[in-house]
This record gives structure tokens, sequence and C-alpha cells, in this order.
């Protein structure tokens, strides 16, 4: 009660400030996991431009197991807040049994297929001869530890939904700390190269799905863990996917661009391509996950607002959100257009590839100072209950439009084709939002007019 008081009555950027840190820093640790693992690949002696051109190509097998880790992580920890909601509380006990069932069992089978057709997948999504060694070096350790993985991020969520965002916070910094520590160690000091990398990032899950189980197994969590909710319910699995299945999609069809671009990347610009593109994404993620943050901050803010028909509260935080994004976006774009040798030189110093990744991100990254305003108004849609459309807004940017993009432009621009690609989807999916936010704002100013004067 005390909580809804405050989101409908304390200032706007007070509350946006409170909900959104936390949410950022979450983020950007999520983030570091791959983008330190980059910057330890790329600056492997002698082999760092081929060995970050083998992750590049692996990143559509990463997105998928990130797939199906949120079907069930996601899944399970709004169906534990729905059920704690209705009283059902031993529902909630059961879906965390549940949760840890189907884990081990997707990950068992991803692990399976991905080892027995990992040369052909490879291939398919844009492995050469010549990077298949170093990709295949990578993969196939992350696949064989795709089980800590996939535990450690649905037992990550649950902890949250059990009501202890802050341990799930410490868990996850500390299985990046260690992720970093672990990269030094096994790369440089025990010369293992790539396969270290991969060790450590399986290292740092391990650790991290240990801790989130003990959390339960130890009857710490406010949620009883009992041997019997490991048995699946036919019920409690069809909740799980229904829920799930939206983020899921999303990866899905992230993964299914990611493997389009490599194999324009490989066409137009060769193996190295596809090593900028790795670089660049990483470079992008940095950028681009405060604004996620932020936008997890602003939604309850929004949706409670929204809600008790207090629209102009629900608009500020948008509008709030959607400057924060663009001063932060704008500053990302300074940096990359100014100075960006120096910041793709902390993943690789190789002169090739370095050209290739410097002209790549300029053109990559041109409209991002604008992306702050699709991003968070297709939140805005979503978090007034506009389920659909936000859905069809997030997709148009990364997905609808991106693709035919990757697919026309380099047939006109070579390389560089692939570059623009994702600026022009950019701008497009920004004008669309806009047309489309602007409609939105206009019919809430004339609902809460109605509402001023029937009051009056």
């Amino acid at each position: 009660m005390k909580n809804e008081q405050i989101l409908g009555t304390e200032p706007v950027f007070k509350l946006l400030l409170k909900y959104s840190v936390p949410a950022i820093i979450g983020m950007m640790v999520n983030a570091l996991y791959n983008v330190v693992d980059r910057i330890f690949i790329g600056n492997i002696p002698d082999v760092g431009p081929l060995a970050i051109t083998g992750v590049g190509v692996t990143m559509p097998i990463m997105t998928i197991i990130l797939a199906f880790a949120m079907l069930i992580g996601v899944g399970a920890t709004t169906n534990i807040s729905i059920k704690l909601g209705q009283g059902k509380k031993e529902d909630a006990q059961k879906l965390i049994g549940n949760a840890i069932t189907l884990s081990v069992i997707v990950s068992i089978l991803i692990s399976i297929i991905g080892i027995l057709f990992g040369d052909s997948i490879l291939k398919l999504f844009g492995a050469s001869d010549v990077t298949l060694y170093y990709a295949k070096s990578y993969i196939y350790i992350i696949l064989g530890g795709t089980i800590f993985n996939i535990l450690a991020f649905t037992l990550n969520n649950t902890i949250r939904g059990d009501g202890n965002p802050k341990l799930a916070a410490i868990i996850m910094v500390v299985g990046c700390l260690a992720n970093i520590v672990l990269d030094a160690i096994l790369i440089f000091a025990f010369n293992l190269g790539i396969q270290g990398a991969a060790i450590a990032t399986v290292i740092s899950q391990m650790v991290t799905a240990i801790w989130a189980l003990m959390y339960y197994l130890k009857g710490k969590s406010h949620l009883t863990f009992e041997k019997s909710s490991l048995k699946l319910d036919k019920s409690l699995v069809k909740l799980i996917f229904a829920i799930g299945s939206a983020p899921f999609a999303m990866q899905i069809a992230t993964s299914l661009v990611q493997i389009i671009s490599n194999n324009a990347l490989k066409m137009y610009g060769g193996d190295l391509a596809i090593g900028a593109m790795a670089t660049i994404s990483s470079i992008s993620m940095i950028f681009l996950m405060p604004i996620f943050g932020l936008t997890q901050g602003a939604q309850p803010i929004i949706g409670f607002n929204y809600g008790a028909k207090k629209y102009s509260r629900a608009n500020d935080a948008f509008k709030i959100s959607a400057l924060v994004s663009i001063v932060i976006m704008t500053s990302g774009w300074i940096l990359v257009q100014t100075i960006p040798e120096a910041i793709v030189g902390m993943f690789n110093k190789d002169k090739q590839l370095m050209d290739i990744t410097v002209n790549g991100l300029r053109i990559y990254l041109f409209m991002i100072p604008i992306i702050g305003v699709s991003i968070t108004g297709s939140n805005y849609i979503q978090s007034v209950g506009k389920a659909k459309i936000a859905m069809i807004l997030s997709l148009l940017r990364q997905v609808i439009l991106l693709i035919p993009m990757i697919i026309i432009l380099p047939k006109f621009f070579g390389l560089n084709g692939v570059w623009y690609a994702q600026p022009v989807a950019d701008f497009l999916a920004t004008m669309i939002t806009v047309i489309i936010l602007i409609k939105e704002l206009k019919s809430y100013k004339n609902d809460e007019e109605t509402v001023e004067e029937l009051a009056y």
C-alpha cells in the first residue's frame, strides 16, 4: 500500500532514480559478461582477430541459449508473482521446482544437439574453414556448461520474484567479477587462449547457479523448496511457457538476425568483418544497457499512474526517461564519432581488423541519439497495457525493418551496406514509434480533460 502511494505521489524524477538505478546496474553487469570476454579474447597474442571472429560466429548460439533461459526464468518468475498475489503459495513453491527441472532437461537437450551437430550449425551461422576451429574451441565448452548458464539465469530471476532482489544483484556481480578474474588467469597465465575464456564463463555461471540453489536448499528463501516440486506439473509448465514465450520469441528473432548478418558480413567483408561486428555489438551493448535499465525502472511508474488515470505523471515518466536516454546516447555518439580507435583498441589492436571495425562502428551507431526515443516509446506503449503494439514496435528496429535492410543494402554498398542496415532501421523505427506515441499521448490528454471536467 505504501509502495502504491509513493508511485502515485512522489516526484517522478526521484521515483525514476529509485527504480532505474538498480535495474541499470543489473543490466550493465549482465552486459559485462560478454564484453569482458571479447576484450580478453581479442587481445590473445597472434590469434586475437581470428579468435574474436570465432566468437562472433557463435553469437546466434549464445542468443538461443539465452532465449531458453528467458522462456523458463521469466515465465516462472512472473507466474510466482501472480500466484503469490492470488494467495496460492503452494503453486508458487511448485513453480521453483518445475523451473529447475525444466532448466536441466532443456540444457541437456541443447548440449547434446549443439555438440553433435556443431560443425554444421557453425558453418550455417557464418564460420569459414579458418574460423571454425576457434568457434568450436569456444562454443563446445559453453555448450557443455549450458546447464549452469540456464540454471543461473532462471534461479536468479526466481530469487528476485521471491522478494530478494538485493541478493540476486549480489550473485550477478560476484559471477561477473569471477568471470573477469578467471579470464585473465586462464587466457594469459595458463595460456589457454579462447578455451580459457569459455572455461572462465562456465565456472562463473557454475558459481552463480550453485549459490542460487543453496539459497533454496538451505531454507533461506521465503518460498520453501521441496523435492516433490521437481516433478513436472503440466498445468504449471503451460503457464511458464505462456508467459515466457514473448521474450523467447524476441531472442530467437535476434538470433535469426545474427545468422543473416554473419552470412552477409562473411560474403561482403570476409572473416574479419564478423570479428568487427562482435566488437561493435559489444560497444553498442554498453550504451544500450542503461536505456534498458531505465525502461525497467519507468515501467511500474507509468503503469501505476496510467491505471490511476494520472496521465500527466505517466507522461512525465516517459518524457524524462526519453530525455535521459537521448543524453546518454548522444554522449555515446560523440565518443564513437571522435575517438573510435580508443574504444575499439580495448578489444583488438590488429591494424586490418581495427580499420574495418572503426569504419563499421561509426556507420552502425550513427543513429544512436534517437534510438532511446524508440526504446522508451515502445516501453511506454507496453506499460499502458498495449502489449501487441509494443511487441511490433520492439521488433521493428531489430527484426522487421533490419532483416530486409541487411539483405538489400549490401547489394548496392557492399560491406558498408551491412553497416548501414542498422541506422536506416533505427531511423524508420523511431519515426513510426513517434507517430504512434503522439496519437497515444493526445488521446490520454483528452481523457484527462474529460475526467477534470466531470470532477469540476
